[in-house]
């Protein structure tokens, strides 16, 4: 079956976890490498040559734009996906100027992203709505911030959830927290209810867009 390949490029491990997990469930996408930062994309792209670079913009060692500039000089055909949590008019011209194929938000929800990824692969450009306004329309009248989201879970539910983001299983993380495998059952449905979310995949996704978690890995 030919599938289309990506490259993850974020300088956040939970991140990339989490959007790598989203990609993974379509069978005709799939992830064959991640990068840090700029400078690594372009060294990934050169081994790996992908079909479709995620790219983030702020990252060390090589921000987004230069590595878009260097990956589309020495790589043309590699379609670039903008995948970030700014946004401005600046930002998003200098993207689309350096070459990507499309502009979008961390905050997207997976089937956004996977539509977005889907568009680009076909030729197409894929742009958030408040992008495709910066971009064609300059400065867009100021909108009134949304209300920040709220999450309360308890220390043992942030123990559990920094677990799933790493894709560990229920035994798993019952093994590492030295708890059963039913009380992990338990947090794990308690902590999807308090996201508002219905899969551990959802969850580990918009605990990263709301920095519940941070880069801790459990071995």
């Amino acid at each position: 079956m030919n599938y289309t390949k990506l490259l993850i490029v974020d300088d956040h491990t939970v991140v990339r976890r989490g959007i790598e997990m989203i990609v993974n469930t379509e069978p005709d996408l799939h992830v064959i490498g991640e990068a840090k930062d700029g400078l690594e994309a372009f060294n990934k792209v050169k081994e790996l040559q992908p079909d479709i670079v995620l790219m983030d913009l702020f990252m060390p060692k090589g921000n987004g734009i230069e590595a878009i500039l260097k990956i589309k000089e020495d790589s043309p055909q590699t379609k670039i996906l903008v995948l970030t949590a700014h946004i401005d008019n600046d930002h998003v011209s200098a993207a689309m100027n350096a070459g990507a194929d499309g502009y979008t938000l961390k905050e997207v929800d997976g089937n956004k992203l996977i539509d977005a990824i889907r568009s680009v692969s076909n030729g197409g450009m894929a742009l958030d709505p408040q992008a495709a306004r910066f971009l064609f329309n300059g400065e867009p009248k100021p909108v009134e911030p949304e209300p920040i989201e709220v999450i309360h879970l308890t220390d043992r539910e942030r123990s559990v959830l920094e677990l799933v983001t790493q894709g560990f299983s229920n035994r798993k993380i019952a093994e590492c927290l030295n708890l059963s495998i039913g009380t992990v059952k338990i947090h794990v449905s308690s902590i999807l209810g308090k996201l508002n979310v219905t899969s551990r995949t959802e969850a580990a996704v918009k605990a990263t867009q709301l920095e519940i978690v941070g880069e801790k890995v459990y071995h």
